[in-house]
């Protein structure tokens, strides 16, 4: 048996994965459907990157206007 299948089937293998599914997943999915971005379009890891954070800052802004009103 897969080693990452025995550590997600343990409890607490469960409960960190069910933590990751309420804070990362909601992330990826802004991004991809509501923003749009479902494939990076520069090339070279530095743009790549520059990109990714563009993406991620303005989810981040978003939230913290979603909090101000």
């Amino acid at each position: 048996m897969d080693k990452m299948k025995v550590k997600i089937d343990s409890p607490m293998g469960r409960r960190a994965y069910s933590k990751r599914l309420g804070c990362i997943e909601p992330v990826f999915g802004n991004i991809t459907v509501n923003k749009g971005m479902n494939k990076l379009t520069l090339r070279g890891q530095t743009k790549v990157n520059a990109q990714w954070q563009l993406y991620c800052l303005v989810h981040n802004i978003e939230k913290l206007q979603n909090r101000i009103h």
